[in-house]
């Protein structure tokens, strides 16, 4: 075999990766031998000359735990993406930093626990959630007459220890949706048009929201925002990340903006590229041989 590694799930998410099967046959063909295996579960790490975290969509419930797994399993095989990169991803206030970088980032404001209610009087909807999150979970989208409902949904998830994060709800998704660009190994892929999640009120409970996905070819604008944000990264402390992925909406102007950078556990879409299952298993197999 060309190399034994394991692909990192949660017990929950068996079964409901699309991207799953489609790396695994790629994998395959390279003579690369994997083990799908749950972060929480007993195993051993050491076994593998890899570990790539795929669907571990319940981290946000149990974020320190998470982590803390994250780094005892770095020290024992090569984790990707890294120890470093998912501690700085899984929490939403990473938007600051690239916001400041001169990166288009939606409008967000943060409240930490204890921190009173300081978003302006809004007349859009705006989208409520916690920083740390993950497929919509605990995420809701309330109207400029919902005053009320989107402060006691903050004070709910203050009152769990969590920041809750503040962002417009721009509107373009519902006719536009979500492009997600898709790059792996550092070089763009693909990307996919994500339709809306959020309905009125509506916070996701489950593992995750689903979704309407479908292949898009980016504007570029969006691209240039994707490649600027990838170029950042691989300048940065962080570096280049096996795989990443920039979710995009235009804002009211048209501009394209930043609604979140996923390097930690996102779905890659690679059903709406046939070829992206073959790029991801050459970028994994590119770091069995470094």
């Amino acid at each position: 075999m060309a190399g034994h590694i394991a692909l990192v799930t949660c017990q929950r998410a068996r079964g409901l990766d699309s991207d799953e099967p489609l790396l695994l046959a790629a994998l395959d063909a390279l003579d690369i031998r994997v083990e799908v295996q749950d972060w929480d579960r007993p195993a051993d790490w050491s076994a593998y000359e890899l570990a790539v975290i795929r669907s571990t969509w319940d981290y946000a419930r149990r974020h320190e735990e998470f982590l803390s797994w994250a780094a005892t399993a770095g020290e024992l095989t090569r984790l990707h993406n890294p120890v470093a990169m998912l501690s700085w991803n899984t929490d939403k206030r990473y938007l600051t930093q690239l916001s400041e970088a001169g990166l288009g980032v939606i409008d967000t404001t943060f409240l930490p626990p204890g921190a009173d209610w300081t978003v302006p009087e809004f007349s859009q909807a705006i989208v409520v959630k916690p920083s740390v999150s993950a497929g919509g979970q605990d995420t809701a989208r309330y109207d400029a007459d919902q005053v009320r409902q989107a402060r006691e949904h903050a004070a709910r998830l203050h009152a769990q220890g969590r920041t809750v994060m503040v962002q417009p709800y721009l509107e373009a998704v519902e006719v536009h949706d979500e492009t997600a660009l898709v790059y792996i190994g550092g070089q763009y892929s693909h990307a996919a048009a994500k339709g809306a999640l959020l309905g009125q009120g509506a916070a996701e409970s489950g593992l995750f929201a689903t979704e309407t996905i479908a292949a898009r070819n980016p504007s570029p604008a969006e691209r240039k925002l994707g490649d600027a944000t990838m170029t950042w990264l691989a300048e940065s402390t962080l570096g280049t990340p096996l795989y990443a992925r920039v979710d995009l909406l235009p804002d009211a102007t048209g501009l394209p903006r930043i609604l979140e950078v996923e390097l930690t556990e996102p779905s890659l879409f690679m059903e709406a590229d046939a070829a992206a299952p073959d790029r991801m298993a050459a970028a994994i197999q590119a770091l069995l041989v470094d």
